[in-house]
């Protein structure tokens, strides 16, 4: 699937080409603001461009900031998804913090061979709750690289268990051989949508699906 880029800034703004910008604001899509977080390294921008592109990029410079438009079919309703890949560096606390008042939901990634990175999970939650002044903040934790399984460092009865203690939600994911790339984003809207709920359009002709990427 191609995407197209233009620069904003220092931003990078990728838009997919399954629905035109025209065709977004005709059809008045509801969008939400995914943002996603974790420690440097985990592969965040490597899930984000495997929803988008469907490809696996090995070798990616850190990000500052990229953002991402996509949208899906969900439970005979489509959104727009404003996907925003945040940077992971202490050096841009500032900019997340503005990124955590702004975002409808959020990934917490973490790699699954990385028990610093696991640590650093139940700080970005506290600082998601510590911006936007509340407890309830739609949140998936997702621990990566399940495709390096022998060197796993956490379990994934550990990682559902700290998503449990932060009531979130928890699923494993590997960006290199997409295994749960679009789950998580797909039950994320679904769980911002029941919090924050939008008058759309619904296509009752429409066959159902649960979700439904392009």
């Amino acid at each position: 699937m191609d995407s197209c880029k233009t620069k904003n800034g220092n931003k990078l703004i990728y838009f997919s080409d399954f629905l035109s910008f025209e065709t977004i604001i005709m059809n008045k899509l509801v969008e939400y603001k995914i943002a996603i977080l974790g420690q440097g390294g985990v592969g965040k921008s490597a899930i984000t461009i495997q929803l988008i592109n469907r490809h696996f990029v090995e070798d990616y410079d850190p990000t500052i900031e990229d953002s991402y438009r996509k949208p899906i079919q969900l439970d005979q309703q489509t959104f727009l998804l404003d996907i925003l890949d945040t940077a992971g560096g202490e050096a841009y606390n500032n900019l997340r913090d503005s990124y955590m008042k702004e975002a409808d939901g959020f990934l917490i990634v973490y790699a699954i061979n990385s028990r610093s990175s696991f640590d650093e999970v139940s700080n970005f939650y506290e600082q998601i709750k510590n911006e936007r002044q509340t407890n309830i903040n739609p949140t998936i934790i997702v621990g990566n690289k399940v495709d390096l399984d022998g060197e796993r460092k956490i379990s994934q009865i550990e990682g559902q268990d700290l998503a449990k203690s932060l009531n979130c939600l928890f699923i494993e994911s590997s960006a290199k051989t997409r295994v749960n790339i679009e789950e998580p984003f797909c039950n994320l809207t679904r769980e911002i949508n029941k919090l924050y709920p939008k008058n759309i359009f619904v296509n009752t002709n429409r066959k159902v699906q649960r979700c439904a990427v392009f």
